[in-house]
């Protein structure tokens, strides 16, 4: 008999044991979500506004012996104007937190651009024949100037492959600088105008187009915007396209005009990301 009150009482204790040690269980809080960092992939939408430049410079040059022009006082043969516009496009990337604050990247996007500018250029009639600039003619047209040439770029869109390497100031917020490959697909149009050897006005309108590539370079801000997989950004970069060449030839009035332009851009965007590993 006491045998058995004495188990009775070591199997009470023993529940006893267990009904605390599961309530002490059903009272402890869940454990914290793990933050991932920065690390994973992202895509997103960026939109904004571009400072392009165009260093433009024209050669002047006989259509029909193919002698350049030296161009007389008054001509007009290089100058620098604005390329401006909006822009708007998206991007992807991934990012590597190589330690608490370090993080380090790979980035691409692709942009629209309604960037474009213009710009007058002329080579100059001489006394009462025309000169070099008017060939075939021994008088100087009423009102005529010279053989004049009006330019049109636009930078149609652009796109860059970077890197990205950055500081966290806080667990959600990136400082970061960027550099890496651009491209981008510049358009050049325009009319060359000028005087047949009667004196009759004559224009050619031409157009060119290429696909520049080149280099940028800049940085930004990213952090966090209310929930782990948003985040905004505001972002600079610099742009050089390159020098994009061509050239437009008016027979009728015996000259042609080689166009060199050096291309280059200040691009100021804002935009989202989408974090896919948050």
């Amino acid at each position: 008999m006491k045998k058995l009150i004495a188990a009775a009482a070591a199997l009470a204790a023993f529940a006893a044991i267990n009904t605390a040690s599961a309530a002490d269980m059903a009272l402890k809080a869940p454990p914290a979500p793990v933050d991932p960092g920065w690390t994973g992939g992202y895509a997103g939408l960026d939109g904004g506004y571009s400072w392009g430049r165009s260093s433009t410079n024209i050669t002047f040059f006989n259509s029909a012996t193919g002698l350049p022009i030296v161009p007389p006082p008054g001509s007009i043969t290089n100058s620098r104007f604005n390329l401006n516009g909006g822009v708007f496009g998206g991007q992807i990337g991934y990012n590597w937190q190589a330690n608490s604050n370090i993080v380090l990247g790979l980035e691409t996007d692709l942009q629209w651009s309604g960037e474009r500018g213009s710009a007058n250029y002329l080579c100059a009639s001489v006394a009462i024949i025309g000169g070099v600039c008017m060939p075939g003619l021994t008088f100087l047209p009423a009102g005529a100037t010279g053989t004049s040439l009006t330019l049109s770029e636009k930078i149609q869109w652009f796109g860059t492959f970077r890197a990205r390497a950055g500081v966290l100031a806080t667990p959600g917020a990136l400082l970061y600088v960027t550099g890496g490959a651009a491209y981008g697909e510049i358009n050049e149009n325009g009319v060359l105008t000028g005087f047949t050897p009667g004196g009759a006005a004559t224009a050619l309108a031409f157009s060119n187009s290429v696909t520049k590539g080149g280099w940028t370079v800049g940085g930004g801000m990213e952090g966090r915007l209310g929930s782990p997989r948003w985040t905004g950004k505001i972002e600079y970069l610099y742009v050089d396209y390159g020098t994009v060449n061509s050239t437009a030839i008016n027979t009728l009035a015996g000259v042609g005009a080689n166009i060199s332009s050096r291309v280059t851009d200040n691009v100021l965007r804002v935009g989202v990301n989408y974090h896919f590993n948050k």
